[in-house]
């Protein structure tokens, strides 16, 4: 068994499942041979779930960002449209007929 404990446990890796927190914890338990042989599989896995987690909340950003743009994006198009419908009132009040008067 290995005295370090490079494996994350419940109270310092949140970020982790617990089944991965489980797994490193009886990796950590196994005689030295089979310790060395799956520590950097072990860490190599842990790697690439904080790098998808990070991902993922990058892309949840994202997408949150997304929502706010579009929702503004709406309502700038809402506000146009009424100025349209605003200024086409205005021009069928000073020329009835529709005719240009070039």
């Amino acid at each position: 068994m290995n005295s370090e404990q490079p494996f994350p446990d419940e109270n310092t890796s949140r970020e982790l499942p617990r089944e991965l927190i489980d797994l490193g914890q009886r990796i950590a338990a196994l005689p030295e041979p089979q310790y060395r042989e799956l520590e950097q599989a072990y860490s190599r896995v842990v790697d690439c779930v904080r790098r998808r987690r990070r991902i993922l909340e990058l892309v949840q950003e994202a997408l949150a960002q997304l929502r706010l743009d579009i929702k503004y994006l709406m309502f700038d198009l809402e506000v146009t449209r009424q100025e349209r419908d605003e200024l086409k009132a205005e021009l069928d009040e000073i020329n009835p007929d529709g005719f240009s008067s070039l």
